[in-house]
């Protein structure tokens, strides 16, 4: 989208210029642009959209899934078994990986889909001042916000978004939340007289104004902010550097196994490239080949639950097994633990007693403020008192009001009792004056002393995260003419008002369910220490001593990842202060989750192992986050991080089971394959094998892993992972062995191909048995229906696959009796070992999925 040379003017002359040279440049007026101008400009500079990143095209999505690291080795193994003409393996490889590399896409596309309805919920319009035609008045109507243009004049009122960048032509008690840009969330007051600019994503909370577009779409502050950020390569996250890990071991496996057959058979048998399909067999049967499936599945369902309930939209399907690995929360305060307002905190006297009659004048205030001075709407503090004050009228008739206004921070109130206007002027009015604390001081009839002690009260009471006003009364002679500043003297001190940022509904709930599911929640805020102190402990979360950005700048990345481990508040934050605190939290070892929902929470959002973002979140937030929390309920966000351990969880039984088998299996295969003076079983053999024993674990994607998977961040660890293969894959080959010893005694009378044909078809058997077995019972859960009928049929097929026809077509044939009673003895003893040594390793594995 290029400037066109009035935009380009008018963005360089900002709020810098005057108002007439910001009108010239941009070619506008006061009474907007032409319908005709307005079309042209919209052609020449584009709508006035978020220029967010494009969704990927099929192609692209499918390539970007193929560049998993077991999808890559899958492939690999394709073009070795093709180039030794192992058509078979080849093609079964080559589905496995391509649905795999669909099913991760079809996520991806679905979840860009659901922010794609997101942004339509949050659309809107805005009020512009145009014209039919160069001679006819200006009408006011309403437009789609997209289709604004630099030189529109737009109408502003409260509640309405900021829907440009927008240079104020007049400004009535306007006051602006620009909590999304800076992280303050109390409202600053904006005026046209002093050239000031409201910029997209702030959002009106009093007074009206008319402003210019000045910035559109790609060039407004909002959207500027993004490419310092989320344009940065993003460092690897826990998914990637656990998938990457197990996968750089399995490879080094598969790389030193197939040549040590192959080099050891050569010299121990003389043979040569012929046993090369067995050693890929080999080499397959030790892949995990199912993991892309099996991780693509699980993630997918556990995404499509959670966006089936409408809550939460995981736009990268491995951002929920790193926010099942998160172990430290941090958290913007404003819009996120709290909402976008103020309620009453405290109402007392001069002596510190709570006084519900401070709260009554203060509400007179308020109440004839608004009336007589004909604001649109209270500001926030004032609306608070109101609904504190709920529907006392107070009992009083306004008679005049002086509102606040720039450079003046207090109003008065004028008032009377009820009765007789002829009798108004027998009568005696009360002036009620509300205010800064220092201001309303300086203005009553107080001694140095006592007016030190009520500066000193108010210090404290905005020491400790309020907002305070103080409250005055004077009586005075009832009179007609209209009432000055002069008049507010001589007043006689009534009590402070003390307000709070009112906490988010389910803020308190969700920090306790992250709390008892082991994640440490930390607050950054660019609000004061105080303020986001008092929300913490509000919330029951335990503030401890907050540190503010002028003590992170002061020390080097070592320290800071330090201190961030033991600190909960950073208050005063900017920016990059809260994306460097993110940053000292991965570096001291930490899975670290960031929730912001503002342009100022873009650096910390990217900087995060996974960034999440409300729904009211500004758009850039939306975009840069891995996960968008639907609702307003905080509490969604608890229900995505277990949702993202149990599948996280899901993904861990399949390694541990299919690295066990497949470790034994091998084992079992190199030794029987160096003293048999055949093949322990046949390429085909294998493969079919591996199919059947495939197709069973899509039932893990479907597991219920117990209540202990909840409880802690959950993580793949490689190296506890193989651990625990390791132990697991010597028994195994144990039973393996041991069924090796049982063939030779119940087969060898039927010697030459009839004993080889018998040997294949019993370790067949053993080995879809005790696979069948080990996903029943290296499991830490009752297995759920899914999972037995996978093991059912797993068994099913072990036993009655070699006595069909497809048996004799794969070269097995049935078995005599014995072989079976022997084979039940071997079971019940590998049965028994599986029980007792996955009891004994289970407790360490309750909680950190893979250990």
């Amino acid at each position: 989208m290029a400037w066109a040379p009035e935009a380009r003017t008018a963005h360089r002359t900002g709020a810098g210029g005057t108002t007439l040279e910001v009108l010239r440049a941009l070619d506008s007026g006061p009474r907007g642009l032409t319908e005709a101008e307005a079309d042209a400009r919209l052609a020449r500079h584009g709508e006035n959209v978020f220029p967010g990143r494009r969704p990927d095209s099929w192609p692209r999505r499918l390539a970007r899934a193929a560049r998993d690291p077991f999808t890559a080795v899958l492939l690999g193994l394709g073009l070795v078994s093709a180039a030794v003409a192992a058509w078979g393996t080849a093609t079964v490889i080559a589905v496995l990986a391509t649905i795999s590399c669909v099913l991760r896409a079809t996520g991806e596309h679905r979840a860009d889909r659901s922010a794609a309805a997101l942004r339509e919920l949050v659309a809107g319009t805005a009020t512009v001042r145009r014209r039919a035609s160069g001679t006819t008045p200006a009408t006011t109507r309403e437009v789609p916000v997209d289709q604004l243009v630099p030189g529109d004049v737009v109408l502003l009122a409260p509640g309405d978004l900021v829907p440009a960048d927008l240079r104020l032509l007049r400004a009535t008690g306007l006051t602006v939340h620009e909590a999304a840009l800076t992280g303050e969330s109390a409202p600053a007051p904006k005026s046209a007289a002093a050239g000031e600019v409201c910029f997209q994503g702030s959002s009106v909370v009093s007074g009206t104004a008319s402003a210019v577009v000045v910035a559109t779409g790609g060039h407004t502050l909002l959207s500027g902010a993004l490419p310092r950020h989320t344009h940065r390569p993003r460092p690897p996250g826990p998914f990637d550097r656990s998938v990457n890990g197990i996968a750089r071991t399995v490879v080094r496996l598969m790389l030193l196994t197939a040549p040590l057959f192959l080099i050891a058979d050569a010299l121990l048998r003389g043979h040569g490239p012929q046993t090369l399909p067995f050693a890929v067999a080999v080499a397959v049967g030790l892949t995990p080949e199912m993991l892309p499936v099996i991780v693509t599945t699980a993630l997918a369902r556990g995404a499509a639950l959670l966006a089936r309930d409408g809550q939460v939209i995981v736009r990268r399907l491995p951002a929920l097994h790193d926010l099942g690995a998160v172990d430290v929360l941090c958290v913007d305060k404003t819009g996120t633990l709290t909402e976008d307002r103020p309620v009453l905190a405290r109402a007392e006297d001069a002596d510190g007693h709570e006084d519900p009659g401070v709260l009554h004048w203060a509400a007179v205030n308020a109440l004839w403020t608004l009336h007589l001075a004909e604001l649109p709407v209270p500001d926030a503090l004032d609306e608070a008192i109101l609904d504190a004050a709920g529907d006392d009228d107070a009992g009083y008739e306004g008679v005049d009001a002086l509102p606040c206004g720039p450079g003046r921070p207090l109003s008065t109130a004028v008032v009377r009792r009820p009765g007789d206007p002829r009798f108004a002027l027998a009568r005696t009015h009360t002036l009620v004056v509300k205010g800064a604390a220092e201001d309303i001081l300086a203005r009553c009839a107080l001694d140095d002393a006592e007016r030190a002690r009520l500066t000193r009260r108010a210090d404290a009471l905005a020491a400790d995260g309020l907002r305070v006003l103080a409250v005055a009364r004077a009586e005075r002679p009832a009179r007609e003419r209209p009432y000055t500043s002069a008049d507010e003297h001589d007043l006689t001190f009534t009590g402070f008002v003390a307000l709070a940022d009112a906490p988010a509904p389910t803020a308190a709930t969700a920090l306790a369910d992250l709390t008892r599911h082991g994640v440490t929640v930390k607050v950054l805020t660019g609000d004061h220490p105080g303020t986001a102190a008092r929300t913490c402990r509000e919330l029951g979360l335990e503030p401890g001593n907050p540190v503010t950005g002028d003590r992170i700048d002061a020390l080097d990345d070592a320290a800071l990842a330090s201190l961030a481990a033991r600190t909960t508040v950073f208050a005063r934050c900017a920016p990059e202060h809260k994306a460097r605190v993110v940053r000292a939290l991965r570096a001291g070892g930490h899975t670290t989750g960031f929730l912001g929902d503002g342009v100022n929470d873009l650096a910390a959002l990217h900087a995060a192992d996974v960034g999440v973002c409300p729904r009211g979140g500004v758009e850039v937030a939306r975009e840069a986050a891995d996960v968008v929390l639907a609702s307003k309920d905080l509490t969604a966000l608890d229900r995505a991080i277990v949702t993202g351990r149990r599948s996280t969880a899901n993904i861990a039984s399949y390694l541990r089971i299919t690295l066990s088998s497949n470790a034994g299996n091998v084992i079992a295969m190199l030794v029987a394959g160096l003293l048999l003076p055949f093949l322990p079983m046949l390429p085909a053999q294998v493969l079919v094998q591996n199919l059947f024993f495939d197709a069973a674990q899509l039932a893990l994607a479907f597991d219920r892993p117990d209540e202990r998977a909840h409880a802690r961040p959950a993580v793949l660890r490689p190296r506890a992972l193989l651990r625990s293969v390791a132990g697991f894959g010597l028994l195994n080959a144990a039973a393996d062995l041991a069924t090796f010893a049982v063939l030779f005694a119940a087969v060898r009378s039927l010697g030459g191909a009839g004993g080889e044909e018998a040997f294949h078809a019993g370790w067949f058997t053993e080995n879809l048995l005790t696979q069948a077995m080990v996903i029943l019972l290296l499991r830490p859960s009752r297995a759920p229906g899914p999972v037995r009928a996978a093991v059912a049929g797993l068994a099913a097929a072990g036993l009655l696959l070699p006595l069909s026809p497809v048996g004799a077509w794969l070269s097995m044939t049935p078995l005599p009796p014995l072989y079976y009673g022997l084979l039940a003895v071997v079971l019940a003893l590998y049965g028994a070992g599986l029980l007792r040594f996955g009891l004994r390793r289970r407790p360490a594995d309750a909680g950190r999925a893979g250990a």
